[in-house]
């Protein structure tokens, strides 16, 4: 296995990674949970969203690292990006995607070591890295928690406050009752 920092060359491959990782999650699981309004307003341009962030992730003069994994086939099976916070001696693992093709081979575990190395090197005493905690989000907060990373309950809450349909005197679906 070879990490080594992101490339502008690695982004069409990388995106591709990304949108395969994440489809599941964003199509599969959030789509329903939020319905449509929500999910469009809050989520409906994920695959652009990526694709705009891409190029911002290893941006070294500004503390913004990133860094992928190529297994012996050559393909990219992992990416990960970190960051060094405004505080003193934080930082942040800001994203971990690996590749569905090239999953439970420790290439996410691998990514964050990497991570944590550099920040460690950096003068980073304490990193934080947030997740989901739905399903699709399991197998990373147990690599978390196998790295010896705390948990740290936390609740968001979405809900449109709209109480119509735009240009209609219909209620919209899935409002917020009571307000």
């Amino acid at each position: 296995m070879h990490i080594r920092p992101l490339e502008v060359d690695d982004y069409p491959a990388t995106l591709d990674l990304l949108v395969a990782t994440f489809a599941p999650l964003f199509e599969d699981y959030v789509r329903p949970l939020l319905g449509a309004q929500v999910f469009d307003h809050q989520h409906g341009h994920w695959e652009q969203d990526y694709r705009d962030v891409l190029p911002t992730l290893h941006v070294p003069e500004s503390g913004r690292h990133a860094a992928v994994a190529h297994p012996a086939d050559g393909a990219i099976a992992g990416l990960v990006s970190w960051r060094f916070d405004d505080r003193p001696h934080h930082g942040e693992i800001s994203l971990l995607a690996v590749s569905p093709l090239h999953g439970r081979r420790h290439i996410g575990r691998r990514l964050c070591e990497h991570a944590i190395h550099h920040l460690r090197a950096g003068g980073v005493d304490v990193v934080q890295i947030a997740t989901g905690g739905d399903p699709f989000h399991a197998p990373a907060r147990a690599l978390y928690e196998s790295l010896g990373l705390t948990r740290v309950p936390t609740a968001v809450y979405l809900g449109s406050i709209r109480t119509e349909v735009a240009g209609t005197s219909h209620p919209a679906p899935g409002a917020i009752r009571g307000c």
